[in-house]
Formats: structure tokens, sequence, C-alpha cells
């Protein structure tokens, strides 16, 4: 059996800002397919050079209202990045709230505005602790 990975779909209510807060992470738009007869957007999007590691985001112009509410089955989505200080810090500094900061130098999780919840990992050995990160407190749920 041959099985290879495509992506991951997240259901979001607001296109413009979903991409606006996917695109801070880096993230890169790689396709987009407007389905008129579907009435619904999807967009793919992926770190830069990974096409391989895709997100796809699927807007249903209609909203969601109609369907069932299953997230509890979705964790997260990982991303492993150079910087993890600097990472959160480019969100914190455009609006975005770092729910479980990188204390460790090592792990953060922030969550998109469609509540997704997004692990972000420091690539190789942990960062020593630093401030402010050392100090923050966890914010709601991650």
């Amino acid at each position: 059996m041959t099985l290879r990975y495509l992506h991951t779909m997240v259901r979001v209510k607001d296109l413009d800002a979903s991409l606006a807060f996917y695109k801070l992470l880096g993230l890169e738009e790689t396709q987009r397919f407007d389905r008129e007869n579907g009435r619904y957007t999807l967009v793919f999007l992926s770190p830069p050079g990974q096409d391989n590691a895709a997100v796809e985001l699927t807007y249903n112009w209609d909203g969601d209202d109609g369907l069932p509410s299953d997230s509890r089955h979705f964790g997260h989505l990982a991303y492993r990045v150079g910087n993890i200080y600097e990472v959160c810090q480019h969100l914190m500094d455009n609006g975005v709230t770092i729910n479980r900061p990188p204390r460790d130098g090592h792990m953060a999780f922030v969550r998109s505005p469609d509540n997704i919840s997004i692990e972000l990992l420091q690539d190789g050995e942990h960062l020593p602790p630093a401030e402010p990160w050392v100090s923050m407190e966890n914010t709601g749920h991650w």
C-alpha cells in the first residue's frame, strides 16, 4: 500500500482574517479554488519550499451555521521554526495572543482566528530561557 500526505483542512469563518494570520506565520498561498456551484473557496497554504505540508482553508460563502460542530476531534497544526522567540514576538506585535509562551525555549501555542491550535517548535536545540517568555503565564486554552 502506498500512502502520501496531502494536507490538513480547517474550516474558517473569515477568510481574510485567517489568511492574514497564516501569512504572519510565514505560510504562502499555493492554490485557490472558488467553487460557484458549491458556494465555497479552498485556499492552500504551505511554508516556503514545502508544498507537501499544506493547510487547506475551507471557506463556505453562506456560513457554517448548518454544519455539525465536531471540531473537538481536531488537535493542532505544528510548525518547526528557526527562532521561536522571534516568531512569537512577531505574532504578538501583530495582535496574536501567545496562549502557551515558549518559556522552555522550545514550544509555544497560539490560536488562529477560527480557534485552531497551532504548535510552534524550535528547530534544533532549545534556546536559552529568556524574558519576557520565562515570566509569561498561559493565556486561555491551547
